[in-house]
């Protein structure tokens, strides 16, 4: 297991809230454990899809997975399940934790910049 990878413990409790490995039709799916390291790497990285190691297996396989879960509500659905289970083993104090996904980039000569002045006609 590498840094920034799922451990054991992590992934026995989320694994059965994953979809079926093998679908009732069509083929089976990659193993879901080294998409979701994929997915993980590129979050964590910032890289772009096809950057993804190949240890991870084909970007477009796990780019592809990532979207579609997101299209269906799976990533909401498993954050829920985890968040509700966590709270009713009183894992969460919810007056520390919070989760906010709200970012707001801006350059970093964006502070503190002098304002121009106006050129005063000749």
């Amino acid at each position: 297991m590498r840094r920034g990878e799922l451990t054991d413990k992590q992934w026995r409790r989320l694994e059965p809230l994953l979809p079926a490995r093998k679908p009732k039709t069509g083929r089976p799916n990659n193993d879901h454990r080294a998409v979701i390291n994929g997915i993980l790497w590129v979050l964590r990285t910032g890289a772009p899809w096809r950057d993804l190691p190949e240890r991870y297996g084909k970007w477009s396989t796990v780019s592809s997975r990532f979207y579609r879960w997101q299209k269906a509500g799976k990533w909401d659905e498993i954050w829920s399940r985890l968040q509700t289970d966590a709270d009713s083993q009183d894992e969460i104090d919810w007056e520390v934790h919070l989760v906010d996904g709200t970012v707001v980039r801006a350059h970093q000569h964006a502070a503190g910049a002098k304002k121009r002045q106006p050129r005063r006609k000749r």
